[in-house]
């Protein structure tokens, strides 16, 4: 969700948080590179492996680094990020599962097995989600009705 502390477009920067990516200005012994999408829920070791995974194949494919964003990503409009060529990550659970079907690389990380249980388990929290009345909702069409 835009305008919360999570990144939500896929881009780099040196000077601003609201890119994906941040390097920190300051470079030299201790020059750190920050990915900001993993959730805290997440497991550790599974995303690791695939944040390895797809660095060395970034490297492998000598892949060219698109130019920083250094402008709050927020606060552009949806037309000035897609002139800057900035991606959004999947908006939802289920969105996130389509695209990991679609990622050789990261599939390939995961391996057939863990793959399979992980979408599996995936797919189950999104129907379970969705099956919710969310408070929202209560609000929303209680009072309409």
């Amino acid at each position: 969700m835009p305008g919360y502390e999570a990144p939500c477009y896929v881009a780099w920067s040196a000077k601003n948080r609201s890119p994906l990516v941040r390097i920190p200005a300051s470079r030299g012994l201790s020059t750190r590179i920050e990915l900001r999408n993993p959730d805290p829920a997440a497991n550790p070791y599974l995303a690791l492996a695939v944040m390895l995974a797809s660095g060395l194949d970034g490297i492998r494919r000598q892949m060219k680094l698109c130019p920083p964003t250094n402008s709050n990503i927020y606060t552009m409009s949806e037309e000035e990020r897609k002139v800057g060529k900035i991606p959004s990550l999947p908006g939802s659970l289920q969105e996130a599962v389509e695209a990991l079907k679609q990622d050789e690389v990261v599939k390939s990380a995961l391996g057939e097995h863990i793959l399979a249980r992980f979408i599996e388990a995936k797919e189950i929290e999104w129907i379970q989600f969705s099956m919710q009345v969310h408070p929202w909702e209560r609000e929303q069409f209680m009072s309409a009705f």
